[in-house]
């Protein structure tokens, strides 16, 4: 009875630390502003980590088990071609997105985990490839992380294309984030731009530095899975995982670094601090952070008209609460929480279409429409 009530004690101290050091961002959540159905678009489907939109109405989904799903008017069909996918923890089969001349060129590319290269294990890999009628054909590796690891956490990854047509992506810390996030000589815990066809931009902010990886963009990140190229200013915005508390959402800046793990506001899991800082000098500051962690995966932002008052608003998914999280901005601050699809299932990845509709990928459900009812 005595070491139960120590160990209540401990938790209550370490719960109340936590409460105190992020006390600051509490904010209301905003009554639901819309009434909308769902529609099932694509069912069955069982990890659906990225999906896109082709120019015919089609869908490209990619299940993190290692499958690129193609669906079309009811019927799913795989699509053959892909490189071996290291399957292992949070790693498999992630992200994926359309060249912004797709049209033209054909152009796809993805994100895996791979066991090629350096050590045992696997990292984060990055392909381009053009899908001709099942198979994708001319896959060309543009990227891959080293050296590999048996760590199943943190592999990331998103991918996003910038206005001026540079390729952005994200690589986790591959949980040594003792090591990794804060040493541009290293891969992971890092955001990286690169040409579309591999080559590294003659701008990149790290092409002086001796033994840097001159793809990496920012580095002091932890394991980001929500990528977006605001449509207003251009700037790449990204979320990523905290600890326990500590998730964030961080606009990108060339060479910047964005602390982790010498910043945070986040905790151990076990209940325990692993830094005192949440600033530091050279370190940049989130746009806004959650207590407690939602496990943040996916974000769009929204510019349709079809929803009304979500324009201009942030959707980003949460795994662990399972619900989409609407996030109301005013010059760039957080000012309204918003939950939708509470309940319905592990949210992991949100687009809006290009007919202005939301659509999102649930775990063991599939793609989700939401249809706002009229008002």
């Amino acid at each position: 009875m005595k070491n139960s009530n120590l160990l209540i004690i401990i938790s209550f101290i370490s719960i109340v630390a936590c409460a105190q050091k992020h006390k600051s961002i509490v904010i209301a959540e905003d009554p639901t502003t819309i009434d909308y159905t769902t529609e099932v678009v694509v069912p069955k489907l069982d990890i659906p980590w990225g999906f896109v939109f082709l120019p015919d109405g089609a869908l490209l989904i990619t299940e993190k088990a290692g499958k690129l799903i193609h669906f079309k008017d009811g019927v799913k069909t795989n699509i053959d071609g892909l490189p071996e996918v290291y399957l292992r923890g949070q790693g498999g089969l992630m992200d994926i997105e359309l060249h912004p001349n797709y049209s033209e060129n054909g152009w796809l590319y993805i994100t895996y985990s791979s066991s090629d290269g350096e050590g045992e294990g696997g990292n984060t890999a990055l392909i381009r490839a053009q899908l001709i009628d099942t198979k994708l054909t001319s896959v060309e590796r543009l990227y891959k992380a080293e050296p590999n690891s048996k760590r199943g956490q943190h592999f990331g990854s998103r991918i996003e294309f910038d206005n001026d047509g540079y390729l952005y992506f994200s690589i986790g810390d591959r949980g040594n984030r003792d090591v990794n996030p804060q040493d541009i000589t290293r891969d992971c815990g890092k955001i990286y731009r690169i040409n579309d066809d591999g080559s590294i931009p003659n701008n990149n902010p790290f092409l002086e530095f001796p033994g840097a990886k001159t793809a990496i963009y920012s580095y002091g990140h932890r394991n980001p899975q929500g990528m977006i190229c605001h449509p207003d200013t251009g700037e790449i915005w990204v979320h990523e995982h905290g600890p326990r508390g500590g998730d964030e959402i961080n606009r990108i800046k060339k060479g910047k670094n964005f602390g982790w793990p010498l910043i945070s506001y986040g905790i151990n899991y076990s209940g325990t601090s692993f830094t005192d800082d949440t600033y530091l000098p050279g370190m940049e500051q989130p746009l806004f952070y959650w207590v407690p962690s939602i496990a943040p995966s996916g974000m769009a932002y929204v510019t349709s008209d079809v929803y009304k008052d979500w324009k201009n608003n942030l959707l980003i998914g949460s795994l662990k609460f399972e619900y989409l999280e609407r996030l109301v901005l005013d010059n760039n601050k957080v000012v309204k929480r918003e939950k939708l699809l509470e309940g319905m299932g592990r949210v992991r990845n949100v687009r809006q279409g290009p007919d202005g509709y939301i659509y999102a990928s649930l775990e063991s459900i599939g793609i989700l429409k939401i249809v706002p009812n009229k008002y």
